[in-house]
């Protein structure tokens, strides 16, 4: 294949036409998934390869290059790869061994795969030279459940001169049509780290990332089986001993069992059907704590797996703005677990639209006061030709009576919508109505997205509306009474004085403004220049910023246990940031910002350092300190800490040990957290996790503070069977 046409940099050139195919065998054995492609059937199917580069420079071809094959049966799908590189083992790029890593720090090899061929959706398979599992359903390359853990298995070897992947995809992990003789959207892709190269096997411009399907090539002539019941059963058994201590002396323990599971049933190839059962998150990450230096609220991720798959179709908003927020449901205000009586989530995709309902039972809660609450949600979206989709979701909460309190109940009511409307300018938009029984809670929202994205420059415009009333109480929001209007963009520049080890330098402005919503009144303004952003071929990044900032504050609020008087003040700060190559065994990371802050000074330094000398050891160590000076209503100084050491020791990429330790001074906290994790078969685990979670609270009968600390062990097993 020529590439020459498209070697300009900056070019973004159509999809190519007619498309690449490649060709799989059928074959009647089964392959043994051990990386080492001994079985015949390897040397007798077609080799393709090849490849396109999108980095550090677009066009031609990588240096080193992929080769690609595919062989199928009646009971699944099987890819290989060999990625070759002259230096061997020596060259490779692995951190860790962790499940889902990240796709800048690794090398890795993959394949997307859209079955339906509607060049809008992707599922996607990828591995790193250890056979550790990447996987992430995608939809119209811009949103993305990067939590779908697909029933897969992969295995790899490492020589002298590349590495080799080997891939087995049951078909019933995948949906596809019925079908005697069907052809596949098809894409491969990647990342070589020591170099900094990204390449595919079908080309596409680098502005874009490669799950733009419709630059994906044909898989032509495949023979799936007909989809079966397709039906996946997932119990657990569970022990829990839970102590409670103040002041060093015991105060309660307990010990229970406990059982539950999910069930999952791929009722068609377009739709599938999750239930839940006295739900259990125990081996889900602890929260990773913040000092917040706003005042407005931060969003914590969900990290909980049932509620992780596909919550993208249920993301109308963005982190500051969502109608509904996955972490209102089973969690306290404060992060405390509330159990789950049971759950059911319907889900269906097709080429012309998208239908998803989720209801959950939360049980009662003596500690938080809270009694039976149901949560449910409603979800609707349109594609529009082959670019666009509009959509419609509700969602409604229903709190029982219960201590001492009345019943409740709250609604939204959703429209939102994404149009494409050039291959690099796309506009997202939601409006959003709230109802609810107390007062205050009938208003809305309305959130629009404008995005222009080249290979050159990337460009954007956000406005948003929040409504003085506006209560989504299965939603999140970082404010209420808010008009803000958040714009600005970067070049990327690639000129040819730069020197041969820069990537690119992305020089460029951010406004984010803030206006009372009620009576226009404004209230804060940011201007975020950053002249310095240089990106190195290896992904080391060097960054400059200045920060003059605009503040109008009507009402005294904390931040860090200090309070910021009402005033207007005018200040500016000054931030630098350097990340060292993420691939290598020893990196860092260093941010400072200093400067004015309100009506004093503040000085912050966060670094992280993270040392792999193998990629089955990992240790890490985080540290911010915020220095405040002469700062609030009593002109206080202060020192904040946030101390955060972690270990990660992995004798495979299926039996894993962490250890996690958080302290964080202005909340007074201590938090350590440690997990023995083993993948005994796919998706089938034994864990034991240990939590202790420490604070001094003051007691208003002793007039003294008191340590309250709360440990926990569980013992965890889950078993999945594929039927």
């Amino acid at each position: 294949m020529a590439h020459s046409s498209m070697a300009q940099d900056g070019t973004i050139f159509p999809p190519v036409l007619p498309p690449r195919e490649i060709t799989a065998l059928e074959i009647r054995e089964n392959i043994s998934i051990d990386g080492r492609l001994n079985e015949s059937s390897w040397n007798q199917t077609i080799t393709s390869g090849n490849f396109f580069k999108q980095f550090p420079d677009q066009g031609g071809s990588p240096t080193f290059d992929t080769e690609v094959k595919i062989l199928y049966n009646r009971k699944n799908l099987y890819f290989a790869f060999f990625c070759r590189d002259s230096l061997g083992k020596k060259g490779l790029r692995v951190p860790d061994l962790k499940r889902d890593f990240d796709f800048f720090e690794f090398d890795l090899v993959g394949v997307n795969l859209d079955p339906f061929l509607d060049k809008r959706n992707a599922q996607v398979f990828q591995t790193n030279p250890y056979g550790v599992q990447r996987d992430l359903l995608a939809f119209d390359d811009a949103f993305f459940d990067r939590e779908w853990d697909g029933y897969w298995k992969v295995r790899t070897t490492r020589t002298d001169s590349g590495y080799v992947a080997e891939m087995q995809i049951p078909w019933a992990t995948l949906r596809y049509p019925k079908g005697e003789v069907q052809d596949w959207g098809i894409q491969f892709i990647r990342r070589s780290r020591r170099l900094g190269e990204q390449s595919s096997w079908s080309p596409y411009p680098r502005a874009y990332n490669p799950y733009r399907m419709p630059y994906a090539g044909l898989l032509k002539g495949i023979k799936p089986p007909d989809p079966s019941l397709n039906l996946r059963v997932q119990p657990y058994l569970l022990t829990d001993y839970t102590r409670r201590f103040v002041d060093r002396q015991r105060l309660s323990n307990s010990f229970s069992p406990k059982i539950g599971g999910e069930i999952k049933w791929a009722i068609s190839p377009h739709t599938v059907l999750d239930l839940t059962f006295n739900t259990d998150f125990a081996q889900a990450d602890v929260d990773r704590q913040v000092q917040n230096l706003t005042r407005f609220s931060v969003l914590f991720p969900e990290r909980r797996q049932f509620f992780l798959e596909n919550a993208t179709l249920f993301n109308l908003g963005d982190d500051f703005n969502q109608p509904f927020f996955s972490r209102r449901i089973g969690l306290s205000d404060n992060g405390t677990p509330i159990p789950l009586d049971a759950g059911i989530r319907l889900v269906s995709r097709n080429l012309k639209q998208n239908f998803a309902g989720l209801f959950v039972r939360q049980r009662q809660s003596a500690e938080n006061r809270i009694g039976v609450t149901n949560f449910g949600v409603l979800r609707y979206s349109k594609n529009i030709g082959e670019k666009h989709r509009v959509g419609t979701m509700v969602t409604f909460k229903n709190s029982e009576a219960g201590f001492n309190k009345p019943g409740t109940g709250n609604a939204t009511f959703s429209i939102d919508g994404f149009l494409r409307i050039t291959e690099p300018l796309s506009w997202s938009f939601m409006a959003t109505k709230s109802q609810s029984s107390e007062p205050d809670g009938n208003g809305y929202t309305a959130l629009s997205r404008l995005e222009y994205r080249s290979n050159n420059w990337y460009l954007f415009a956000v406005n948003s509306i929040i409504s003085k009333d506006y209560n989504p109480a299965m939603g999140f929001v970082y404010g209420s009474n808010l008009i803000n209007t958040n714009l600005g963009g970067y070049h990327i520049a690639r000129p040819k004085w730069k020197p041969k080890f820069v990537r690119q330098m992305d020089p460029g402005v951010y406004l984010d403004m803030y206006h009372r919503a009620d009576n226009g009144k404004f209230q804060q303004a940011e201007v975020t220049f950053f002249p310095i952003w240089i990106i190195a071929n290896t992904g080391n990044r060097l960054t400059g910023n200045v920060i003059p900032t605009w503040q109008v504050v009507d009402q005294a609020f904390p931040i860090v246990g200090l309070t910021i008087s009402p005033n207007n003040y005018y200040y500016t700060r000054y931030r630098f940031s350097y990340d060292s190559d993420q691939s290598k065994s020893l990196t860092c990371k260093i941010f400072s910002e200093f400067g004015n802050f309100y009506d004093g000074k503040l000085t912050t330094l966060t670094g992280e350092i993270r040392y792999s000398p193998i990629p089955q050891v990992s240790a890490r160590v985080s540290y911010t300190r915020n220095d405040f000076e002469n700062i609030g209503e009593k002109r206080e100084s202060r020192i904040s800490h946030l101390f955060a050491p972690e270990v990660r020791l992995a004798f495979n990429p299926r039996i894993q040990l962490t250890s996690f330790y958080q302290h964080n001074s202005a909340a007074s906290q201590d938090v350590w957290n440690i997990r023995f994790a083993w993948e005994f078969q796919p998706l089938s685990f034994f864990y034991f996790v240990y939590t202790s979670n420490s604070a001094q609270l003051f007691s208003n009968e002793l007039k003294r503070p008191q340590l309250i600390r709360n440990e926990q062990n569980i013992a965890k097993i889950t078993y999945l069977k594929q039927f």
